[in-house]
């Protein structure tokens, strides 16, 4: 009885305790919580709901061309277009909100399962990855606060929101939701989507094209149709795939939607500078603003040279066309027209001096002098041929890139090898698809191909001094209060050193003066150019004429977007309207010299060495002028080997024969040695011959045995360089026809194998 009273005191006091540990962390909880709320209040105090920015009517965005003229004004407001939730297809809705907000019609604006489970994730990544926001939290964050991704704009967006939801109903809220959402494209609101991406009402889109619509929220650059078709098809199937979770659509329904094809057609600004300004608008996507604030109003400085982009959309082309020219210093785009948008096309010999010859020059393969040998060659049953269908021997470099020769620039890649030349390509920003790593890409043979954009902005490698940065359209986009959201930065990455620069630049000035691209050849400053033509016996598909000088890059396609055959060639038609556009930029003035000499050497060579043997060796310190030539390399790559054909004169060995009793010595062409011609007899030498050379130099010795020997000799004004003395062959001359006596010495008796 005594411990029973005890142990019940016992379990009285814990229960106390307990009581009052539990009081006390409810006080803390609740203290927590006060100061919580009251730090949310003090902190989202200014926080209110202005109904007139849901409207987001908008203001203008105005470009500018560079030098500040106004391209054109748009303004939101005078596009924008409402739709109403009680006209759209139900489809529509479903995907919004299958997609979006599932459970938008249930919570008061916030879901909370869905925030803990964010800041979760967040706090282990610490990062802000995961946002969880409702449909009504999108259209506060885009109508009302900044993309900023701190505590205090989540906090306001939450009070935001709430007030939202108290003052608007459900369809009010989604429907000033699905008029205010940016889509990409420069398309705000869901009826301006529709007539961009399908020449449509809002209210006529169906299951497909709704589905395709609401997966560019994600990332409208990123899954745009017209950019990414695959990763939108792909994007479109997710969030049909949500629908058939959801239960809005049938099985049957799902499995039709995914059989089809996107189907969006873009639809084109129109009008002048229009294809300038396509690309502005993708470079807005591409750019990492709030398109929102853009929205509410801004200026858009772009490179654009007004006068030299209408000269460019007014010359008459005789086909699908497209036309570049880039400042080298900030490779900003002035002038841009296209027929076929950023279609990517095969580059043909555009890319010899990029993917083959720069690299293979800065691996000290070569120089612009090297030697090749134009010939029939087979690789694994690839065999390819020169444009005339002829081979040429032994070409230099130089020559191969002026005429444009196929062969040479395999054999090079060859030589080179691919994961070599893949480095390269890597660093000036050209991913290869596995199937592009062949020979073949010597001679531009890829699968997708490359945009003229790509490739001139690749070409102003070689006038920026080896360093590579992508074109770009937008220079500046300020606020109206002058407020800087961008401003476009030099991001360099260097691809080729200086010396390789300037070698490529004066081996493609050659291909102006003397090559393919001859029709440039008319100007009085440096311009450096290649050309590219890609077809096959039935015609050509398309022709290029890229030229560059030490400020622009100028870069002209012609072809056709449905590959028919054509007689276009890059050296032609390309060329002759090329010409105009940089007789138009130059009308005025001149750009500098082309640097050609900076990472360089010139170094004198043996000129028959090069000529007979294609050999590159320094010339000998005492060769003559006349057999001098110069040539230039990279500073760290001079020929080593260095020739001694004069200082040490050294010639093949001589022919000896006999023709009725006469000796005939035939001595090797040589246009500057001189010869001493010995003959010896019963150990007693003369001098039978002592001069330049001589084709046949001929003796009529009395009968008996006779050894010649000829030493090569080279004069340098009171010098004189002797080579080694050469043995002929023993000459027998006979008498009467019958051969002279010789004693044979015993040693020819003798047993070999015993001794």
């Amino acid at each position: 009885m005594f411990c029973n009273k005890y142990l019940i005191l016992g379990k009285l006091i814990l229960m106390a305790k307990f009581f009052k540990i539990s009081a006390l962390i409810l006080l803390i909880i609740a203290a927590v919580a006060a100061t919580l709320a009251a730090a949310f209040f003090i902190v989202t105090a200014d926080a209110k709901l202005d109904p007139q920015k849901l409207a987001f009517n908008g203001a203008e965005i105005i470009f500018y061309d560079a030098e500040d003229n106004e391209i054109i004004s748009t303004s939101y407001g005078s596009r924008k277009k409402t739709v109403e939730t009680e006209n759209l297809n139900r489809h529509t809705i479903d995907a919004f909100i299958a997609s979006e907000d599932r459970n938008f019609y249930k919570h008061n604006g916030l879901n909370f399962k869905r925030m803990i489970k964010a800041m979760y994730k967040n706090a282990v990544s610490r990062s802000f990855k995961e946002g969880a926001s409702t449909i009504s939290q999108q259209l506060i964050k885009n109508t009302h606060l900044t993309n900023d991704k701190t505590i205090k704009r989540k906090l306001k967006e939450i009070r935001l929101t709430l007030q939202l939801e108290k003052k608007y109903s459900k369809n009010e809220i989604l429907q000033t939701y699905l008029n205010t959402i940016y889509f990409g494209h420069n398309c705000y609101g869901l009826q301006s989507a529709a007539e961009f991406y399908f020449s449509k009402n809002a209210e006529d889109l169906n299951l497909n094209e709704s589905a395709t619509i609401v997966g560019l929220l994600a990332s409208p650059n990123n899954y745009s149709p017209f950019k990414n078709p695959e990763k939108c098809l792909q994007r479109r199937n997710i969030v049909l795939k949500a629908m058939l979770k959801c239960g809005f659509i049938t099985q049957s329904e799902y499995d039709d939607a995914v059989k089809q094809p996107v189907n969006a057609t873009p639809n084109p600004i129109g009008g002048k500078n229009a294809d300038y300004l396509e690309r502005v608008y993708d470079e807005l996507e591409e750019i990492n603003l709030d398109k929102y604030l853009l929205g509410g109003g801004c200026i858009v400085k772009t490179y654009m040279d007004g006068e030299l982009q209408s000269y460019a959309e007014e010359i008459q082309y005789p086909c699908d066309n497209a036309v570049i020219v880039c400042d080298n210093a900030t490779m900003g785009v002035k002038a841009y027209k296209s027929t076929v948008g950023e279609a990517k096309r095969q580059p043909g010999s555009t890319v010899k001096p990029l993917f083959v010859y720069a690299p293979a020059m800065q691996e000290k393969l070569m120089s612009p002098f090297t030697k090749i040998n134009d010939e029939k060659i087979d690789y694994g049953g690839y065999s390819p041929e020169n444009y005339d269908k002829k081979y040429h021997g032994y070409v230099t470099m130089s020559e191969s890139l002026a005429e444009s020769y196929n062969v040479p620039a395999v054999k090079t890649l060859n030589s080179l090898t691919l994961p070599r030349a893949e480095k390269y390509l890597t660093a000036m920003n050209v991913k290869l698809d596995e199937e592009e790593k062949n020979l073949s890409l010597a001679l531009g043979g890829m699968k997708y191909g490359l945009t003229l954009k790509e490739i001139a902005e690749r070409y102003s490698i070689f006038p920026n001094k080896g360093a590579f940065q992508p074109a770009k359209f937008i220079k500046q986009i300020v606020t109206r209060d002058g407020k800087i959201l961008y401003e476009a930065k030099n991001e360099y990455s260097n691809v080729f050193s200086t010396g390789v620069c300037s070698l490529m630049n004066e081996t493609l000035e050659n291909t102006v003066k003397s090559g393919t691209a001859k029709k440039l050849n008319c100007f009085n400053f440096d311009l450096a150019a290649k050309t590219g033509t890609v077809g096959d016996g039935e015609g050509n598909t398309d022709a290029y004429s890229i030229a560059y000088t030490s400020e622009n890059v100028f870069a002209l396609w012609l072809g056709d977007k449905d590959n028919k055959k054509s007689e276009i060639t890059g050296g032609g038609q390309c060329c002759a309207l090329l010409k105009k556009i940089i007789e138009k930029k130059y009308k005025e003035n001149t750009p500098p010299p082309l640097d050609v000499d900076e990472g360089t050497v010139t170094s004198e060579i043996d000129l028959e060495e090069y000529n007979i043997n294609n050999k590159i060796v320094i010339a000998d310190k005492i060769c003559p002028k006349l057999n001098r030539m110069k040539i230039k390399t990279l500073a760290d790559n001079r020929p080593q080997e260095t020739s001694t054909k004069f200082t040490e004169p050294d010639i093949s060995t001589p022919t000896v024969k006999v023709s009725e009793n006469t000796v005939n010595i035939e001595l090797c062409q040589t246009k500057y040695y001189s010869y001493i011609v010995n003959r010896t007899q019963n150990g007693k030498k003369s001098v039978i011959y002592d001069g330049k050379w001589k084709k046949v130099i001929d003796d009529k010795p009395e009968c008996g045995c006779y050894i010649y020997s000829v030493i090569p000799y080279y004069q340098d004004g009171n010098s004189v360089y002797y080579g080694k003395e050469i043995l002929l062959p023993a000459i027998n001359i006979s008498d009467g026809g019958k051969p002279p006596q010789i004693k044979i010495p015993d040693i020819a008796y003798g047993d070999w194998y015993n001794r």
